[in-house]
């Protein structure tokens, strides 16, 4: 009697353990904890199943130019990534997730964990991502494994901060692209930070 009654009660556990998160990152993904410059933070998706994407993130269809569709890869030898290679190296003590938005992008919401170098001033701060200054401008022998992102597949901030690093030395193949950005994020319902 009393394993039949341990059993039914670890069953209940399970049940409600399994009912609170209803909708995983993957199935054997729940939520993912990260490390961020304010401590530590849980990403997850939203666990109302009617929840939508409203305001801007919600626009299909913007002008082209300025927010014309980005091509798959930005540059040759970079990496493009999805949701859960980006959650890896959010993870990973070793690489930087950038988001390459203007300031005011990133102070409307951005991915926990990511820091803030906008693709304007990215040449200038290739210091924080493991180049060296040198005679000739940058040094990137040690630069680090990176993954930029912005609003999403119709905005060039990120492409064009890429093409940049590129251009200046960074090693395409530490570059990872997540072409997604912050509307597919949105869209997925994951965590944002900042957009209380």
């Amino acid at each position: 009697m009393r394993l039949l009654c341990m059993t039914i009660a670890l069953s209940a556990l399970a049940s409600v353990a399994t009912a609170q998160t209803v909708v995983g990152i993957t199935k054997e993904m729940p939520s993912v904890t990260v490390e961020t410059e304010t401590g530590p933070v849980t990403i997850e998706r939203v666990q109302d199943p009617k929840h939508q994407i409203s305001d801007d993130w919600a626009l299909t269809s913007r002008p082209c130019p300025d927010f014309c569709i980005q091509p798959h890869s930005p540059a040759e030898g970079v990496h493009t990534i999805g949701e859960l290679e980006l959650i890896a190296m959010l993870q990973d003590p070793e690489a930087l997730v950038v988001d390459s938005r203007t300031y005011d992008w990133f102070m409307g919401g951005t991915i926990p964990g990511a820091i803030n170098i906008p693709y304007t001033q990215v040449l200038d701060q290739l210091g924080k991502l493991g180049c060296e200054p040198d005679f000739d401008g940058w040094d990137c022998e040690a630069a680090k494994p990176v993954a930029l992102f912005c609003n999403g597949i119709w905005c060039g901030q990120s492409p064009t901060a890429i093409r940049h690093m590129v251009e200046a030395g960074y090693p395409a193949d530490r570059i990872h692209y997540y072409r997604g950005g912050m509307q597919v994020w949105r869209l997925l319902g994951l965590t944002v930070k900042g957009d209380e």
